[in-house]
């Protein structure tokens, strides 16, 4: 009965460490302001998007929505600095009411390291953006073709390549990640 008794409180308090490791603030995604799906396959079939979902391209793109004429779409960027491409809201996207970051905006793509990690970022700068500041004010970083992102107000670059990660300048936050996967080049992105 001692034996049961010792077992039951080495695992509650395993558990409680668990607990406890999960709530330090540590973990490498953010927890919310991004629900994200994109259909590729049916719905849209966008090329730059293709890029950024294929793990050998070594392309990043930027995800953004826009509105024209009444009509929204999706806004597809690459960091190779190729013309935009922009895909009309479906009735599925819709229906979805997707959320794109923090202030409309992500980026994603495969890191080129040896693991090819599926990569969804904040658009925002982490180390200026705050989104409980008011008055919002915006601080997009800017896709370099190297893998690196600089945000033209602290000066920092980024890594895509490997976490977010500050490359040069002052240290400070990595950036903002989101868990994102995708069943190909032509397939469904997932970021939430």
């Amino acid at each position: 009965m001692k034996q049961k008794k010792t077992f039951q409180l080495s695992c509650i308090a395993a558990l409680t460490a668990l607990l406890l490791a999960a709530c330090n603030g540590d973990d490498k995604y953010t927890r919310g302001y991004c629900n994200l799906t994109i259909n590729n396959q049916t719905e849209h079939q966008n090329a730059t998007l293709a890029r950024a979902m294929d793990p050998y391209s070594r392309v990043f793109v930027c995800i953004t929505t826009t509105v024209h004429d009444g009509a929204t779409f999706f806004r597809f960027t690459d960091n190779n600095g190729a013309p935009a491409t922009e895909e009309r809201f479906s009735s599925l996207d819709a229906k979805r009411n997707p959320i794109v970051g923090m202030n409309n905006g992500i980026i994603v793509g495969f890191g080129n390291g040896t693991t090819q990690a599926f990569y969804a970022y904040d658009r925002e700068c982490p180390n200026c953006f705050n989104f409980d500041k008011i008055p919002l004010r915006s601080y997009p970083l800017q896709m370099k073709p190297s893998g690196l992102a600089e945000c033209t107000t602290c000066h920092r670059f980024y890594d895509m390549n490997n976490d977010g990660n500050v490359a040069q300048g002052e240290g400070g936050k990595a950036l903002t990640r989101y868990i994102a996967s995708t069943t190909g080049p032509y397939g469904v992105l997932m970021v939430n």
